[in-house]
């Protein structure tokens, strides 16, 4: 007999059929019923076994965390929690499970602390919480794919080593073959790295949005969905030193084409979990809810989960300016009472507070905001013709989300030669490092536009989790590359 996962089963039962399961114990009590899940629903199927008709070496293997198989025929539960369950005739011992070991682990039935969960990132997995978290992890990028698939955009692979830092800020991990205790050096005590493999300083990438670039301007339109890193040295609930990012690039697109491209696509990931992941999204719903009854009224989500995630679906995002967002901060009560943090003047950078405030006090939807100054944004961002004097502009945008802040930050790129080289010239960037790129802009050089999105990010607001650490399987950190 083929095995059937418990999804399938119980997506379609047959009162009657006889069935094969395997998965692995999640509780046996009464030396009768078993809870058996094998991780394609985050339900578990209830197999009832006759104990006089077992073995007692057998029914003492059966134990929580131990792996088994169940062949029996499917019947109608009497019991409460399920509608069906499995009459068992046979039980097979996969792998056995200590008892022992299990209570030191996380597969203990109880209640267990973030913290803990992350020292046993290799087991984690089998709780409900983290079983729901990379399911919805797995719905996410499907969805993605197949929202740039079905728009006729192409998936490309750029670098993970390269020569080039795109975002500027100089926190990149190096990659090298020589030797860490004596490597070669120049004659003014410097490394040479001309002995090195690639015959020079590399790093991993920060970012495949330049390379991106190369591509739009032949295909037409592409994206990027790969492995990125950054050596900030920074344990907030929000930074990983290891990421995945979503770039798309479109040539021919403007900052107005670029806002719609990624407001359609980040509804679209929503839709998509609302449709695809309800029972593991319920389940993440209502294990915030619970969370949330602990905290003091003030400190409590205004909005539950699967409201946030309506929240972005059933509402337009509404655009604004920079210096439009400024002036709603200055004039707002919240302001004039002192209650941010962080100062609000135009030509300084937003704080997630002053984000939030935005999309969840003023306007009550997501927000873009565009048009930012330039002192504090890249490079490669299109500089604005319509700026005011010492009041220069880019045609950037960032979409904030409830709760969260900053979801997507996205630019019209530059491409104008000059202008590109004045910047590099502003930012300190040497034209010999990024000639590849401004060779671009002299073979038919067009306006075209792109955005990145976190995908960590964006699984924390699908899923409710409030760090980054919980929703990538093993967590790269300052001091911690553990699994």
């Amino acid at each position: 007999m083929n095995r059937t996962k418990i999804a399938d089963l119980l997506n379609d039962p047959k009162i009657g059929q006889e069935y094969l399961v395997k998965g692995w114990v999640r509780a046996f009590r009464s030396n009768r019923f078993i809870q058996l899940n094998d991780g394609s629903t985050i339900k578990t199927l209830q197999g009832v076994v006759d104990f006089e008709k077992m073995d007692e070496h057998t029914l003492k293997r059966i134990t929580t965390g131990s792996a088994i198989s169940l062949t029996g025929t499917l019947i109608e539960s009497l019991g409460s929690g399920q509608s069906v369950e499995l009459q068992v005739n046979e039980v097979e011992i996969i792998g056995d499970a200590n008892p022992d070991d299990v209570q030191k682990t996380v597969m203990q039935p109880k209640k267990h602390s973030m913290e803990f969960l992350r020292e046993q990132a290799h087991l984690r997995f089998r709780t409900n919480t983290f079983s729901s978290v990379f399911r919805i992890r797995h719905a996410v990028a499907y969805a993605i794919h197949k929202f740039f698939n079905d728009r006729g955009f192409y998936y490309i692979h750029t670098p993970i080593i390269t020569g080039s830092d795109a975002e500027g800020a100089g926190e990149m991990f190096r990659v090298t073959t020589l030797d860490p205790v004596i490597p070669p050096l120049n004659e003014d005590g410097t490394v040479n790295f001309k002995e090195d493999f690639f015959g020079k300083s590399v790093n991993l990438t920060v970012s495949g949005q330049l390379e991106a670039e190369l591509a739009a301007l032949a295909l037409g339109q592409v994206y990027t969905f790969g492995p990125t890193f950054r050596a900030e040295n920074s344990n907030t609930s929000r930074h990983l030193a290891e990421f995945w990012m979503i770039e798309p690039e479109v040539a021919f697109n403007d900052i107005h084409d670029n806002m719609d491209l990624a407001e359609d696509m980040l509804k679209y990931i929503c839709s998509y979990v609302m449709e695809n992941c309800a029972d593991d999204l319920q389940f993440l719903n209502d294990r915030e809810a619970a969370e949330q009854q602990s905290k003091p009224q003030n400190e409590r989500n205004e909005l539950s989960l699967i409201e946030r995630l309506k929240f972005v679906t059933e509402n337009n995002f509404e655009r604004i300016t920079y210096t439009k967002a400024i002036d709603v901060l200055r004039n707002s009560n919240h302001y004039k009472k002192k209650k941010f943090q962080y100062e609000v003047e135009w030509g300084t950078d937003l704080q997630s507070e002053h984000e939030r405030y935005l999309v969840e006090k003023e306007y009550k939807r997501p927000v873009i905001i565009t048009d930012y100054p330039a002192s504090f944004k890249a490079f490669y961002m299109r500089r604005n013709d319509h700026s005011e004097p010492g009041k220069e502009t880019v045609a950037a945008m960032d979409i904030l989300f409830p709760g969260i802040g900053e979801m997507v930050g996205g630019s019209q790129r530059e491409e104008r030669l000059d202008i590109l080289k004045e910047k590099c010239a502003a930012f300190h960037i040497e034209e010999q490092e990024l000639w590849w790129y401004l060779e671009t802009r002299k073979f038919g050089t067009v306006p075209h536009a792109g955005f990145g999105l976190g995908f960590e990010r964006m699984i924390m607001f699908v899923t409710g989790m409030t760090n980054i650490r919980d929703v990538i399987p093993f967590p790269r950190t300052p001091l911690n590359a553990e699994f």
